[in-house]
Parts: C-alpha cells; sequence; structure tokens
C-alpha cells in the first residue's frame, strides 16, 4: 500500500532508557512502513539534556505551541544518583514538569482495558480518568535547606514596596522548607478544561484537594471550581444528565475503590501524579494508561504514563531477554496520529490510528502480551513473549487490517 501522507509535523520528543528503544521499534515495526511520517525531532534524552542545558526541553514545547500536536517518549527525572550517572551539571528538573508550565494544561489519563486483564479491584467495570493539573504545586517549587537558629517567613512584596509576611517556622534545629504557587489563570484553565471533557464524555466529575488542612491554598482551587461551575456549567451539566461535585481528597479515594469506575477525577498536580499512578496499576499496569496534555488553545501533546523501565534497560544493555509492554507508548503514537489526522482532514491517518490500538488489544486478546499482563490474565493459552517478540506480533497483526 502507498504510505499514508501526513501535512503538518509532529513533534517528536524521543526518551531514555528502555522506552527510547521501544520508540524505536514502534517507529521500525509499525509506523514507517505505512505512515510517510512528518515529524520535527528533539531529543530529550538526559545526556542530550545536558549537553544543551536543558534548552532542548523548551525548544520542545515551543515547537508543541507552533505545530499543535507532539508525542512524547518517556524522560529521566534525575535524582542525585542520576546526577553521578549521567555526570550532570545540574540536577535538572522534570522535563514534563517544564513542558506542562509552559503549555498550561490539562492532563487527561485513562486505562486501557482489554477483555481478559482484569484489575485488582473487581468492581472497576469502567475506566476512571484522571484529570491532573499540569502547573505549579511542587513542580514549580523553591527548596532550601535551614540551619539551626534560622527564622524562615512567607514574604510577598507589594507594587508600592510593602510587604506582607507570615511566619513559617522558627527553626531550634536544622531542617528545609519548600515553597509553591499557583495562578488563578492557570486554575480557571484547569477548571474550564475538565468540565469540558466531562461533558464530552457525558461523565460525572469529581474535583478532590485537602481544603480543610490547606484553608487558603486548596481552598482557592475549590472556591475557583465552584464560581466557575455555577456561573457557566450547571445548567449544561444537568442537560446531559452528569454531575459536578467536590469532595476532600480521602474521601475521594475511598469512593473510587468502591466505585466501579466511569467517571473523571479532577486531580490537583501532585495528587493527580500519585494517583493516576495507583489507578494504572489497579487496573492492570501503568503501561496501559493514556495520557494527553491539552492546553487552553488547544495544544496536544501525548506521552506513555509511565516511566522509562529503567530495570529492563539494563538487562537489555547486558543482552539478556526483556518483556517491555509497548502498549502506552503505542497508544501515545496513535493518539497523535489521530488528532493530527483530525485537525489536518487526513481521514487515512485517522484510520490507521484506529487500526494501529486495535491491533495491540488484539494482540493480547489473543493471549500473546508481555509479562506484567500475564499475572492478571484469565485469557486461556495465554503466551509472556520477549519484547521484540510482542511487537513482531502486532505489526502482523496491523498488517492484516491494513491490507
Amino acid at each position: 500500500m502507498a504510505k499514508i501522507q501526513m501535512k503538518t509535523p509532529l513533534v517528536e520528543m524521543d526518551g531514555d532508557e528502555m522506552t527510547r528503544v521501544l520508540w524505536k521499534m514502534i517507529k521500525d515495526t509499525l509506523i514507517l512502513p505505512y505512515v510517510d511520517l512528518k515529524s520535527e525531532y528533539y531529543d530529550l534524552g538526559l545526556a542530550h539534556r545536558n549537553e544543551t542545558n536543558d534548552q532542548v526541553t523548551v525548544d520542545s514545547a515551543n515547537a508543541t505551541k507552533k505545530y499543535g500536536v507532539a508525542v512524547k517518549c518517556a524522560t529521566i527525572t534525575p535524582n542525585a544518583a542520576r546526577v553521578e550517572e549521567y555526570h550532570l551539571k545540574e540536577m535538572w528538573k522534570s522535563p514534563n514538569g517544564t513542558i506542562r508550565a509552559m503549555l498550561d494544561g490539562t492532563v487527561f489519563r485513562a486505562p486501557i482495558l482489554v477483555e481478559g486483564i482484569n484489575p485488582y479491584i473487581p468492581g472497576w467495570k469502567k475506566p476512571i480518568t484522571i484529570a491532573r493539573h499540569a502547573y505549579g504545586d511542587v513542580y514549580k517549587n523553591t527548596e532550601m535547606r535551614v540551619d539551626a537558629g534560622c527564622k524562615a517567613e512567607l514574604v510577598v512584596t507589594h507594587p508600592d514596596g510593602t510587604e506582607t509576611r507570615e511566619l513559617i517556622h522558627d527553626f531550634k534545629t536544622p531542617g528545609i522548607i519548600q515553597g509553591v504557587h499557583n495562578l488563578d489563570k492557570s486554575i480557571e484553565s484547569f477548571a474550564r478544561s475538565c468540565m469540558n471533557y466531562a461533558l464530552d464524555l457525558k461523565q460525572d466529575l469529581w474535583f478532590a484537594t485537602k481544603d480543610t488542612i490547606s484553608k487558603k491554598y486548596d481552598h482557592r482551587f475549590k472556591d475557583i471550581f465552584a464560581e466557575i461551575y455555577e456561573a457557566e456549567y450547571k445548567e449544561k451539566f444537568e442537560a446531559a444528565g452528569i454531575e459536578y461535585f467536590y469532595t476532600l481528597i480521602d474521601d475521594a479515594v475511598a469512593r473510587t475503590i468502591r466505585s466501579n469506575g466511569g467517571y473523571i477525577w479532577a486531580c490537583k498536580n501532585y495528587d493527580g501524579d500519585v494517583m493516576s499512578d495507583m489507578v494504572a496499576t489497579a487496573y492492570g499496569s501503568l503501561s496501559m494508561m493514556t495520557s494527553v496534555l491539552v492546553s487552553p488553545d488547544g495544544v496536544y501533546e501525548y506521552e506513555a504514563a509511565h516511566g522509562t523501565i529503567q530495570r529492563h534497560y539494563y538487562k537489555y544493555l547486558k543482552g539478556e531477554p526483556t518483556s517491555s509492554n509497548p502498549v502506552a507508548t503505542i497508544f501515545a503514537w496513535s493518539g497523535a496520529f489521530r488528532k493530527r489526522g483530525e485537525l489536518d482532514n487526513i481521514p487515512e491517518l485517522v484510520d490507521y490510528a484506529g487500526k494501529l490500538e486495535e491491533a495491540t488489544i488484539q494482540t493480547i486478546r489473543d493471549g500473546v502480551m508481555s509479562g506484567d499482563l500475564a499475572a492478571l490474565c484469565t485469557i486461556p493459552n495465554k503466551q509472556v513473549v520477549g519484547t521484540e517478540a510482542f511487537m513482531a506480533a502486532i505489526g502482523e497483526r496491523l498488517a492484516a487490517l491494513l491490507a
């Protein structure tokens, strides 16, 4: 068949470790034989981020604003051990945090459900979508070590030069402090994105923070959501037969465990990071979770919601067999192709994206899968295969669907 032609490039953000290996396999096996890929490529591997003083991350975000659709591989957020391992100039910040802050969007994450792969929580029959605010909080924090005998204060300097001060703590012994912030404008965008997404999916929307403890910071989130809902969305939600409600984050966790799914759960940035991993794992695997960042001005960045699969990468380097799950990374590519096809009016590209997902799910339904899925699988005669064999099996089914 003739390759599908693209009009506008995707922004392609390469990554680290085993997911970088999967990235190339996916392109070689599942994409390049069928699509005349146009992409503006950025290497977000940790070594190249270090070489460019992380400018490549900023450049990739600006390119995403320009072209409207990006697809991203998993990347390393370095800790002290990684600084030593990669001989880094400094402990670079999370590239996801940088990109999300620049795009100021909302991250929507939902599990990929496959018949025969059973969640750890039996009652979860429908997907739970996590809507994660993608700006501020600990991802834009300022931190300091504090010596004994110091006094830490929160100081706001007003335009006229006057100051407002609040005591943080009198340190009789050494300690640490952290400052976080957020913006009303970003919280408003977050609220509207969540409510629009709920209307699109016709699903209930939950929002949860801890305003009983954080009486100003978290309470501001709660108030903005309530104001926007009452002024702009209440009648639309009622007409659609769906509900918005606020609850405390601990109550939301309890409700979630007892639920059967089928709703959108909106969380602040860090809460969404943790809860999306919890939801993904409970449904079966971190590698079975879609993730898309949607900005207020209609820019989309698709990614896998998991890490770089470090343990498998070290085995891969030794020439040992691996059984890595590529599904979330495949779905990042398919999501980006679908959106690119919709925006550019290329139905063949939209159709290809759907068949790429269908081939992936069909492979698992046929009993061919990675090791992480086998433990949850009730499909008879299941076969745990290595990374290359899993990719090849998906490739065979995709070729048949596109023939």
